[in-house]
């Protein structure tokens, strides 16, 4: 039987190698003839051990269809496995970027390597090698590596009293991570790449856009998804929330209950159909003036209604975040987002928010649930080592012909997907350029009906972060990653990328439905005749 299913398996990851292969983009890179891979990944250890401030950790050669473990992985990581998709050489290492801070980095180098390089980038506080984004990376032929930003687990308790460590999680980090990744790359192949990109989401989509800000060299690509720009700025406002909601037993204070049921289905009853299609989803939430006294309970109406006080907790969550003057710090939370933003309302600190003040701003015996906003206004001013990621000028970049990629899903209940216009806005007004000067080398896409870097009620499948290759299009029309190396290398920008949803979430099961999504400042507009689950019945349309 185990020999049945170790054929059935071999004959799978065959046929998948062999359908990349048939993906022009995906061919190998033809290497010296002299080149032979078992043998580079042999004798690679030393010459990763040899490099100035590196400690080597490991070094080893990788069949694909085999699960690696990571035992010593802190729990907060989650999986602590991952099933490698291609044979790849793995190189392991630890590197110190200081007399007190050293980055954890894995390097995959894969044997039908495609001349490109490839840096994932992390999540949250930022502790965790995103593993299966270098899986899936590595399985399309780019060299690929990945970082724990200089610490390990998804926690702030090591900024404390450690600058170092923090300077690594700000900017270091990844940085550090693609100069020696490079390095280890031409020592491997014994030839340097030949275009180099970066793949990142939420803090990993800040991770993207310091690059541009910062190293403009660093990569001839970069995709951004849901970046955590003006970071500062998004943990007071994740905190901000507590102050808005209160706690159990206040009169403020909604159930997790009733945001996903009574309040998500009254938004949707009042903004659904503003598309022209009651899918459950909202295709533009700019769109959506939410009223939610539609919820008011009336006379004597005790059960599925709101309060006048919890009336006005829905509006406060639905508004922007302002200062004393009344300018605006962060934009709103957007209607439609309820459910994958529930941690915000549950009556606690937000956990990234305690940890940044007691670990960064203060101290460890700092209360975060009495934040006030004095307080968050002081750490967007302290903004350490330039955190905050918010730089407008990012002309070094498109100076180099650096092509930039940004993705947000429109029901990002985590990061407000509004924030990514916002920077868009703020470097086309730093830069002085317009939209159709902007799309020379900087293009947004905004991702109806997606959560947090993935995920979701809509067309969400669009081969991001998170993405397995064994079950994502891999055509540049449908594949943001593919649609970004077809920019860099063949100079064919993308003007839509095509999403789907797939039947019970399973590609082998079949398209439930697609659609094209537009770049911002476009619109995607249904045409009121078509298939609306077909992307032909949707244009895209600037606003007037």
């Amino acid at each position: 039987m185990k020999s049945k299913m170790l054929h059935e398996i071999t004959q799978f990851l065959n046929s998948f190698n062999l359908s990349l292969l048939q993906v022009p983009m995906l061919l190998p890179l033809s290497l010296d003839s002299r080149f032979n891979f078992d043998a580079a990944c042999s004798t690679i250890g030393p010459q990763v051990a040899s490099i100035q401030n590196a400690t080597l950790v490991l070094a080893e050669s990788v069949a694909a269809g085999t699960t690696l473990r990571f035992p010593n992985l802190d729990d907060s990581c989650g999986s602590k496995s991952q099933v490698v998709s291609a044979d790849i050489c793995r190189v392991a290492l630890s590197f110190a970027t200081s007399e007190s801070s050293s980055i954890y980095m894995e390097s995959w180098l894969p044997r039908n390597w495609t001349g490109r390089f490839l840096s994932t980038g992390n999540g949250g506080l930022g502790g965790c090698v995103e593993y299966n984004n270098m899986a899936y990376t590595s399985a399309l032929g780019f060299a690929v590596v990945g970082a724990n930003n200089g610490h390990d687990g998804d926690t702030g308790a090591p900024f404390e009293g450690n600058p170092e460590v923090l300077a690594d999680y700000a900017y270091r980090s990844i940085h550090t991570n693609v100069v020696v990744g490079k390095e280890i790359t031409q020592r491997f192949y014994r030839t340097p790449h030949q275009k180099s990109y970066y793949f990142g989401c939420s803090t990993g989509g800040r991770q993207g856009l310091k690059s541009v800000q910062d190293f403009p060299d660093d990569f001839d690509g970069v995709i951004a998804g849901a970046p955590a720009a003006d970071l500062n700025a998004l943990i007071g406002w994740s905190g901000h929330f507590l102050s808005i909601t209160g706690t159990p037993g206040q009169p403020s204070f909604i159930s997790q209950s009733i945001w996903r049921g009574l309040i998500s289905e009254n938004v949707l009853a009042q903004c659904d159909g503003i598309d022209g299609v009651l899918d459950g989803i909202i295709e533009d939430p700019n769109l959506c003036n939410y009223d939610p006294s539609e919820l008011l309970c009336k006379d004597e109406q005790t059960a599925n209604c709101l309060t006048g006080t919890q009336v006005q907790t829905v509006r406060g969550v639905y508004s922007s975040w302002r200062n004393f003057e009344g300018n605006v710090l962060y934009p709103r939370q957007q209607p439609g987002a309820e459910s994958s933003a529930i941690g915000y309302y549950d009556g606690t600190p937000f956990q990234y928010t305690s940890d940044w003040f007691r670990y960064v701003i203060y101290n460890s015996s700092f209360d975060a649930a009495r934040i006030t906003l004095p307080e968050y206004l002081h750490a967007i001013a302290v903004d350490p080592f330039g955190v905050s990621t918010w730089k407008g000028d990012i002309s070094a970049f498109r100076e180099r012909n650096g092509k930039l990629v940004v993705y947000h899903g429109q029901q990002d209940g985590i990061i407000s997907p509004a924030n990514s216009e916002r920077y868009y806005e703020h470097v086309s007004n730093t830069m002085g350029l317009s939209t159709s000067s902007l799309d020379d080398f900087y293009r947004f896409f905004r991702i109806s009906g997606m959560e947090h870097c993935s995920g979701g009620t809509g067309a969400s499948q669009i081969g991001g972060t998170g993405s397995v290759a064994e079950s994502t299009n891999l055509d540049p029309g449908s594949n943001i990653l593919m649609a970004l190396v077809r920019w860099v290398e063949e100079g064919v920008a993308p003007d839509t990328i095509t999403g789907y949803r797939y039947k019970d979430g399973i590609m082998s099961s079949g398209v439930a439905f697609s659609r094209k999504h537009c770049r911002y400042p476009y619109r995607n507009t249904y045409d009121g005749i078509g298939d609306s689950t077909k992307p032909e019945s949707w244009t895209c349309v600037l606003p007037v």
